[in-house]
């Protein structure tokens, strides 16, 4: 248990100077003197900076399709806009809960790299299915294979926005109560995005 939470504390050590300063800004150093460990110790658990990077981003993933799978799983009877809302509430709520790594992926992912590549054939491709698939239920049958392409890219744009110019929000969004207040009115604003092209669509 102990090293779980040691660990865990080098990962939120991490995933604030990296956001702070870039993965190659920061040093081990850093790392260490921020989670008030020795330097020994994340060599011990994750073999330097590059192992720490890739334990950091894998769990942030693993746990974010889970919560995405249980969303889906909960919502398995209801409508398909009732389940894509849901689906965007989880999304965002999950992604501004870790809201620093949040931002510092979203910056590594515009560069191409094999980290990058690594992460989108394992991960985003996942995510880019079940929200794909649920998009398209949601718009309908009427909406030509372009017009449906066109929509979702729009809809990913959404996602990702406030954590690729969270310079614009920084001022906003300070303290657990903000973050929770952004995820509620973030998350309707792309919900009534997705009525109003459902509506439109569906006419």
């Amino acid at each position: 248990m102990k090293n779980n939470v040691t660990k865990q504390k080098v990962v939120d050590a991490a995933s604030s100077l990296f956001f702070q300063k870039g993965f190659h800004g920061t040093s081990v150093r850093d790392i260490a003197d921020r989670a008030s460990v020795n330097v020994s110790l994340i060599s011990y658990y994750f073999k330097g900076k590059q192992g720490l990077l890739e334990y950091a981003v894998t769990n942030y993933y693993e746990a974010y399709l889970e919560k995405i799978e249980e969303s889906l799983e909960k919502t398995s009877d209801e409508s398909a806009m009732y389940r894509l809302n849901e689906l965007i509430f989880t999304i965002i709520h999950y992604k501004q809960m870790h809201h620093q790594l949040t931002c510092f992926i979203q910056r590594e992912l515009s560069l191409d790299s094999v980290f990058v590549r690594e992460m989108t054939v394992t991960y985003l491709a996942k995510e880019n299915y079940y929200l794909k698939e649920l998009f398209q239920e949601t718009i309908g049958k009427s909406v030509s294979h372009d017009e449906k392409m066109y929509l979702f890219m729009q809809l990913k744009g959404m996602l990702i926005t406030p954590y690729i110019l969270h310079s614009d929000w920084k001022g906003q969004i300070v303290g657990q109560f903000a973050h929770e207040q952004f995820v509620k009115k973030y998350t309707k604003s792309i919900q009534k995005w997705i009525q109003f092209n459902a509506t439109i669509t569906q006419q």
